[in-house]
Order: structure tokens, then C-alpha cells, then sequence
């Protein structure tokens, strides 16, 4: 089934397509129920409404050199993560990328596809843009040299994880009591009835070339009382892949203690977090209005590949302070053996600071709260683990060559709120 309507006087066409239609599905699609619907944004090139170039024509394949740009607006039907599709001919090396909230007040260049290279014949898409339901501003930029553009897609590849419950936490009282916890003393896939996945390979905010997968056991599973999350190299066609876990659409957090025991993998290139982000997140605009608050953050050019010692980073990211205005509070600690010894890293979350711990011992205080822009954390985060390899700050000193998987391993993830000590 297919419907093509006109979207607010532009070429786009809204088209709903069964599941079982004969559409090339994304490396981590399942089999899927023949009830289930596709929702897909389509954009020709000729329905532009400014460019980068005078007197354009709009013609149903419009050339552009690099560094040209097309704007559109677009109407997003739904919120949730999407596959962008171009389809646009070039000489090796040339491709788009796709810049989201073209007049956003921000001063902020949205990136929400990374490089999307020519393709010989048909379109080239990549997993997971982040798109609010609504009227976008978007431009695509030719780069790499010249391109003929036909046209864009926005395919609904994953909806909005929503229906988090919330969990609020005690903050007055003497001893920490645990209130919610994954010891990951299961087998196989991560628990479904706390965990869901991002996914996708658009960049992430960061330029990362992995693919975070949809439920697959080589990328994340429960194996003798851990969590492990594994990135493979030249995988399922993919540079990288990995896994990216969330708390979001199942619960999520205002306060209370965070831990996590972990051991973080050596090797040049890789970024491996446990961290929270605000469940307010619906698209990169989203950010960091919401909030983010970064736990356990490590880069592998950091950490000796011999003796495992390295640094952990925590920081707050908020509109007021946060790295891409080069103005976020953040610290830094030592840590030894980080790959091979487990450590426990952990927030102390309270209504009006925030403190970072390794192994217990305090390190990092964020305690700005004058207003929203400042103090977003009265309103719930969920928890993410994932593991990167490259992007912006993983890979600020390339990746090594030499590694074909690398490993974040977990113990737990516990949540914890203060009682007065009667509490069973």
C-alpha cells in the first residue's frame, strides 16, 4: 500500500508501506509483523526553497559542486529515529551530509546524518537520524566534489522510547539503600524489561563511524554474571559495530546514588561511557536543554594498552555549560588497571549538586542551579551504556588498526536512595 499526499505546498510525499512490501531492510531489522507500518518523509530536489547558488533551476537532478547546499522544509510526521536516504550521483569521495534546524537561535550546526557518500546506482541511507514530530528547516551539503542530486528520504526506522517510569529518589538520610539494579545474572540478551537500544550509524552528535545494533548477542550480551558489550570491526558491512544500551521507555531517574562497576577497554579509538541523559531528548535540539550527566567516560589514547591505567571524566552538560561552547565543568581522575580490576563509578545526584566518585573517592562537583539553563537535573534522566570507537573525542588521535574488537565489561548497575537506616 502506498499513499502520496502534498505536504504543505512542497514535493514531499508522506508514504506508508506495509512491513512486507519489497523495501531493502537495515543490517538489524528483524522479521517483522505484516501489521506493522513504515512511515516515510520522500523530498525531491527540485522542491528546494533557497540554495547556496544564483539563478538555480529547479530541475528533477539538480549538480552541485562541493560546499553547495539545497534548504527544504520538511514535515515529520512522527518522533523517533529515521533512515536517511540520498540519492544523488558522484565520483568517489563525494557524498552529502544533512544539517537539521538551519535558523536555530543556537548559533549550533545539526548534523544529524554525517557523511552520506554517492552511491553507482539507487540511493545511500544511514540509521537513526533523531527527528521531532513537525516542521523542519533542513539543507543538504554536496562535499567531496560534484554531486547530481535526485532526491531525500526520511524513513521511520525506530519510534520515540517513551512510557518511562519514573523513579524518584530519597535524598535525606544517612545510609544508601538499593532501589532498582541489573546485576546481569541472566544469559544471552540484556533484560528487555529494563534495557531498549539506540540505533543507528548517523554520527551521534560526534562523527562516530560505528553502527549500534538492534538486540544482536555479538554486540551485547549477559555472560557469567556480566554485561559485555563488544565492538567488531569490518562488521555486517559496517566499519564498526557496537551497542548502545537505555534505560528510556523503561525507567528513568530524578536523584539518588548511580553506579556502576566496570572495566574499560584498552586500545587507541575507543570511548566507552556509562552515563545519563534526559528522557526530554526527542531530537538533537533537544540537546542539551535536557541535561547530560557523564559518569564514567574513558578514551583509549588515555590508557596504556601495557598497564591499563588511565583517566576517568565526569561532567555536566547543560544549555549554560556544555563542550560545544568550550565552557563545560568537568574533572578528571586517575585510575590503574582499568581493563584487567574492576572499579566502581558512581554520582551522588541531589537536588542541588552533583558529585562524582571512583571507588569512592569524591572528585567532581557540579553545583550550578540558578535556572533551568543551568540546572535542568529536577527532571528525569535515563541511563546509557555504550561503547564508541572513533568520533570526535574517541578518535581525536585515530584508531588503532591493530584491533579487531574491543570489550566494556560490566558487573552491575545500581541505583540507590538515602534512608534514614530502618529501612528494610
Amino acid at each position: 500500500m502506498k499513499i502520496t499526499q502534498l505536504l504543505h505546498g512542497f514535493a514531499a510525499a508522506l508514504l506508508i508501506s506495509c512491513a512486507n512490501s519489497s523495501e531493502e531492510k537495515s543490517p538489524t531489522t528483524e522479521v517483522e509483523s505484516t501489521t506493522e507500518v513504515r512511515l516515510t518523509v520522500e523530498i525531491e530536489a527540485s522542491s528546494f526553497n533557497a540554495s547556496s547558488l544564483e539563478n538555480l533551476k529547479a530541475e528533477d537532478e539538480i549538480t552541485l559542486a562541493d560546499g553547495d547546499w539545497l534548504s527544504y522544509e520538511v514535515i515529520i510526521p512522527q518522533t523517533g529515529r529515521y533512515t536517511t536516504s540520498v540519492t544523488a550521483k558522484g565520483a568517489e569521495g563525494s557524498g552529502v551530509w544533512v544539517e537539521d534546524y538551519i535558523n536555530n537561535t543556537d548559533d549550533r550546526t545539526y548534523n544529524i546524518t554525517g557523511f552520506i557518500p554517492c552511491a553507482s546506482q539507487g540511493s545511500n541511507s544511514v540509521d537513526g537520524s533523531p527527528l521531532k514530530e513537525g516542521k523542519h528547516e533542513i539543507k543538504v551539503h554536496a562535499q567531496g566534489g560534484t554531486i547530481q542530486l535526485s532526491d531525500i528520504q526520511f524513513r521511520l526506522l525506530q519510534n520515540h522510547l517513551d512510557g518511562s517510569e519514573r523513579l524518584e529518589q530519597n535524598m535525606e538520610g544517612s545510609e544508601w539503600n538499593l532501589v532498582w539494579s541489573d546485576e546481569f545474572n541472566g544469559s544471552g540478551l540484556p533484560d528487555t524489561n529494563k534495557w531498549n537500544y539506540n540505533v543507528g550509524n548517523w554520527g551521534w552528535g560526534n562523527n562516530e563511524p560505528q553502527y549500534y545494533t538492534d538486540a544482536r548477542i555479538e554486540n551485547a550480551r549477559q555472560e557469567e554474571g556480566t554485561l559485555i558489550i563488544e565492538a567488531h570491526k569490518n562488521d555486517m558491512g559496517q566499519d564498526w559495530t557496537s551497542a548502545r544500551l537505555t534505560t528510556q521507555g523503561k525507567a528513568s531517574f530524578v536523584y539518588g546514588k548511580i553506579e556502576f562497576k566496570a572495566k574499560v577497554p584498552v586500545g587507541r579509538g575507543t570511548w566507552a561511557a556509562g552515563w545519563l541523559l534526559g528522557d526530554s531528548y526527542e531530537d538533537e535540539m533537544s540537546w542539551p536543554y535536557c541535561g547530560e550527566i557523564d559518569v564514567l567516560e574513558c578514551v583509549g589514547f588515555e590508557i596504556n594498552d601495557t598497564t591499563g591505567d588511565g583517566l576517568n571524566h565526569a561532567s555536566c552538560h547543560t544549555r549554560a555549560y556544555y563542550f560545544k561552547q568550550g565552557n563545560q565543568i568537568t574533572a578528571q581522575t586517575p585510575v590503574s588497571n582499568m581493563n584487567e580490576e574492576w572499579h566502581t563509578y558512581s554520582i551522588e545526584w541531589y537536588p542541588e549538586a552533583i558529585y562524582a566518585l571512583v571507588d569512592g573517592e569524591r572528585y567532581y562537583t557540579y553545583d550550578k542551579t540558578a535556572n533551568e539553563l543551568e540546572w535542568p537535573f529536577n527532571n528525569p534522566q535515563n541511563i546509557i551504556l555504550n561503547l564508541a570507537v572513533g568520533g570526535g573525542w574517541g578518535g581525536a588521535k585515530g584508531i588503532d588498526e591493530a584491533w579487531e574488537n574491543h570489550q566494556f565489561v560490566l558487573d552491575y548497575v545500581r541505583v540507590y536512595e538515602l534512608t534514614d537506616g530502618n529501612a528494610p
